[in-house]
């Protein structure tokens, strides 16, 4: 039998000097999509009207710089001698892990200038995050990168895949494990996860939540691929520092556990600034040990009435 293989082009637009790029659309519309989830619930849960719009605006920038430069960095080899490449985002080259830092520190940032949670807003943020991820692996099978390694067409029809996939799986002779799909599925079920377990997870666990179930799969996933970005000729970047946030998102979560008394986070209405939980166990705290003050207190005034 005699299959079709002709990939499907990664160009969605073709304007003479101006190409649109279906990479650049799909992970336009899964930062869509994310912000149109976030927003609504920010709204929802009684935050000022129009917060999550100023602070999407400098999150997707820092985002996708930090996702370019991250990339760039680990293939400075190639962009060193190509530095007008350094800026064609439309042809692929965002890594995930650079997008994440980018705009985690813009979220730090905002939070602390304007006087809100950022834990909470973390939360806020979480599940749009990972859906924005699970679209954006669509835009890597336009332009047929970050698959795994290779396997026949038999393997790919066993798993019941349809057609368009199996054939931009045929890459340069060979098929390849759609690595984009298990990885798209992966963040599309922790999607799911995080809105159902959100409104009974306490203040950051979310985010946290977020991190762990992410990193997990994105270490397996990452794996398979033939494209890693890599430390030295051993060791995946992807897979390092997938470990590193699983370990540093358990040891936040069990700090704040340990040490603040913080609320659930269905729980929580309108603004609630960073440090307001800490504040009110150490004011127990403070109450705790005045209590303890007093009763010392009284207790040296009846020895000496003893003596």
């Amino acid at each position: 039998m005699i299959f079709s293989t002709t990939p499907l082009s990664p160009v969605a637009l073709d304007l003479g000097p101006l190409e649109i790029h279906w990479y650049g659309i799909i992970i336009a519309a899964g930062m869509l999509l994310g912000f149109y989830l976030a927003d609504r619930e920010a709204n929802r849960r009684g935050l000022p009207e129009g917060m999550f719009m100023d602070l999407m605006f400098y999150i997707i920038i820092f985002s996708i710089i930090g996702a370019r430069l991250y990339y760039v960095i680990f293939q400075w080899e190639y962009y060193s001698s190509n530095p007008i490449d350094i800026i064609m985002i439309n042809e692929g080259g965002m890594a995930i892990h650079g997008g994440l830092i980018g705009g985690a520190l813009a979220g730090f940032i905002f939070c602390r200038v304007k006087g809100y949670s950022f834990f909470r807003i973390a939360d806020i943020a979480a599940p749009s995050l990972i859906l924005g991820q699970a679209i954006g692996r669509w835009g890597n099978f336009m332009n047929q990168e970050a698959h795994g390694g290779e396997v026949t067409r038999g393997f790919l029809e066993s798993l019941r895949l349809p057609e368009f996939i199996i054939n931009q799986m045929y890459i340069d002779g060979a098929y390849y494990h759609p690595t984009f799909l298990y990885e798209s599925l992966w963040n599309l079920l922790g999607f799911v996860i995080l809105l159902m377990l959100r409104p009974k997870l306490k203040v950051g666990q979310t985010i946290l939540l977020y991190l762990i179930f992410y990193s997990a799969g994105r270490f397996f996933i990452e794996g398979m691929r033939t494209d890693s970005l890599m430390i030295g000729d051993v060791l995946r970047t992807a897979q390092v520092i997938s470990i590193l946030l699983i370990i540093l998102a358990a040891a936040v979560w069990i700090y704040r556990e340990m040490k603040y008394d913080l609320p659930k986070y269905g729980s929580v209405q309108g603004i609630y600034g960073p440090g307001r939980a800490e504040a009110a166990r150490g004011k127990r705290k403070q109450a705790g040990q005045t209590v303890k003050k007093k009763q010392g207190h009284k207790k040296g005034k009846n020895r000496k009435k003893r003596r």
